[in-house]
């Protein structure tokens, strides 16, 4: 599949998204908002999709906003905005609800929108130069891409607030300290150490996988309701081949293979 921002490839079960707009800071205009929705439906359908890695080229991973953009469409920046957080939510909603698992590899500093997609990930992964910045505020306006959602839930409600009021800049370092990365590594090793993850996860039990993200991202229940999920949950994964292949395995003492299925 080809997009006019984004680079996209699929190999050996995992589908490599990467930011390409690196003149603009991998800023996201209407264009891009439009790509990953659309590359986030293509991920969603593709079986063969087992894992997702979200990167991007340059030395940014994701500016934020294209301000140029916004400035230039005058009166009607407010329509923009919409259409805009339209298709954006929508590839997040999209990544966050499909099976496979999505990594994200921050290259860089990731500012706004680009801070929103690195918590959107499933796993994170961020070279030891990456910055992350809330930045709305900075300019009048309030989060989008998630985050609001996802970081209370990452790093509690202080800090989040902390965030977005002030607009402080966490190394990657701290950004691992608090929890928003899983690791961190050097730049120079980033690609292989998240490529390395992401197909690890594509050769793993994909419904699973599945299973897991819906049970963590409803875990908002009473304690009762949310062990109701875990047990439809695991009574339907064991209706799977992968499951009952890989406990086969485990009891044979052989290592499983899993097909996704």
């Amino acid at each position: 599949m080809e997009f006019e921002t984004l680079l996209y490839e699929l190999l050996e079960g995992v589908g490599y998204v990467t930011l390409n707009r690196p003149d603009a800071g991998n800023a996201i205009n209407l264009q891009m908002a439009k790509d990953l929705a659309y590359v986030a439906m293509h991920c969603d359908e593709e079986p063969a999709v087992r894992a997702v890695l979200f990167t991007s080229t340059g030395k940014m991973f994701c500016a934020g906003g294209d301000l140029k953009s916004f400035a230039s469409s005058g009166d009607a920046m407010p329509g923009l905005l919409k259409e805009i957080t339209t298709y954006l939510h929508a590839a997040v909603s999209r990544f966050a609800r499909m099976d496979a698992p999505v990594i994200t590899a921050i290259n860089g500093s990731a500012a706004g929108a680009g801070f929103s997609l690195a918590c959107a990930g499933d796993l994170a992964i961020a070279a030891d130069s990456a910055r992350f910045t809330m930045a709305y505020t900075a300019i009048g306006l309030t989060p989008d891409g998630s985050s609001t959602y996802y970081l209370p839930r990452l790093i509690g409600t202080r800090r989040t607030l902390e965030l977005m009021m002030t607009n402080r800049s966490l190394t990657a370092a701290e950004a691992l300290e608090w929890g928003i990365v899983n690791r961190v590594v050097a730049p120079e090793a980033l690609a292989e150490e998240s490529t390395k993850l992401a197909q690890r996860l594509a050769a793993g039990p994909t419904l699973a996988f599945g299973r897991v993200k819906e049970l963590v991202l409803q875990s908002t229940d009473s304690l009762e309701s949310q062990m109701e999920k875990e047990t439809r949950a695991i009574a339907d994964s064991s209706r799977t081949a992968d499951a009952r292949g890989a406990i086969a395995a485990f009891l044979e003492k052989r290592k499983p293979t899993f097909s996704g299925e």
